[in-house]
């Protein structure tokens, strides 16, 4: 059999797969949005897709002096499967790769920002990493099809994200004048030291008003029971000076499970918090990365309230998650 015959072979059978394929990211995506708000860590996005044909194709039929790159097109294209994790911060990004690398097997891990500084230069900036469900660890039972698959996640900050996405649709358009191309070529690093800037300057806001929202004086809203989102962010930070933020929704929905244990105001809530072990409980449950505020509320309210917390509506559908960490902060077994 011919070598164009095997691509060919490749692809149509790569196009049979794409209906599973399809499946499989899109639990990829379920299981990486779960292990995010799980931690607490905090994203922008969370997307995924299945390689298309043509573009499968594409790549088989890579050519390198006479010789295809590709031997083996289904076993050697690595990214059929793909994911995307848009954070705000740098910080979130090694985030993100430590919970995905606890999480998962790491096949291979490159920081393609770290690659280019090393160049010397400024360009494409992402945290490429290839993961697999590791044998060992395993996966919630609803992702157990998802074993023998791996998927290429990107995770890079909403301004690289932005550069990448405008670079690749000019870069693909095909119209640039060769003449111009030096000059586009230089505007586009000049946009990355800048976008490369301004992340560092983001980072640096987050960090100058995480120092200083405790200290804010907040107003009770008369017409609505629940703490508002807006005020449990400014407290949880003063209260967890350590933490990192939490996606904004996240604030609204537990300041739902307080107004199901009864707390509706900042003043029951900071009384409670101050009766509890904030170190032990960091101690028995050992984050590896930056938790959330909001991760790290919930902790202390599943510390608190134990099985009470375990069965409020809000929480019916991660049961079985937070019995694994009520189980953690008691110092007991899983299983």
């Amino acid at each position: 059999m011919g070598v164009e015959q095997e691509r060919a072979e490749a692809v149509q059978r790569y196009a049979a797969m794409q209906p599973e394929l399809r499946v499989a990211a899109d639990q990829f995506v379920a299981l990486v949005t779960a292990l995010l708000d799980d931690a607490g860590i905090n994203y922008v996005s969370v997307t995924g897709r299945a390689k298309s044909v043509a573009s499968f194709a594409g790549k088989a039929e890579r050519v390198v002096d006479g010789e295809p790159v590709y031997s083996d097109p289904l076993t050697q294209i690595t990214d059929q499967l793909g994911v995307r994790v848009v954070t705000y911060l740098q910080e979130d990004v090694t985030a993100v790769a430590g919970l995905l690398a606890e999480q998962f097997s790491v096949l291979d891990d490159r920081d393609m920002g770290q690659e280019t500084a090393q160049e010397g230069r400024f360009g494409y900036a992402s945290r490429h990493l290839l993961v697999a469900v590791d044998p060992v660890k395993g996966v919630p039972a609803a992702y157990e099809t998802l074993r023998g698959r791996s998927a290429s996640v990107q995770v890079r900050t909403i301004l690289q994200h932005a550069w990448a996405e405008f670079e690749h649709d000019v870069r693909y358009k095909g119209t640039i004048p060769e003449e111009h191309v030096p000059d586009l070529d230089r505007r586009f690093t000049l946009a990355a030291g800048l976008l490369e800037l301004a992340d560092r300057e983001f980072s640096a806001i987050r960090d100058r008003l995480q120092a200083t929202m405790g200290h804010q004086r907040l107003v009770a809203h008369a017409d609505d029971p629940r703490i508002s989102a807006s005020d449990l962010a400014t407290f949880l930070a003063g209260q967890f000076q350590d933490s990192g933020w939490s996606r904004t929704d996240h604030y609204e929905w537990i300041s739902g499970l307080l107004l199901e244990l009864g707390i509706t105001s900042l003043g029951e809530l900071r009384g409670l918090l101050s009766s509890i072990d904030t170190p032990g409980i960091n101690a028995r449950m050992a984050y590896r990365y930056p938790a959330g505020a909001v991760r790290r509320l919930d902790d202390a309210l599943l510390a608190v309230f134990g099985s009470r917390y375990l069965a409020l509506h809000g929480n019916a559908h991660r049961e079985a998650a937070l019995r694994v960490r009520l189980e953690k902060l008691r110092g007991t077994p899983s299983g």
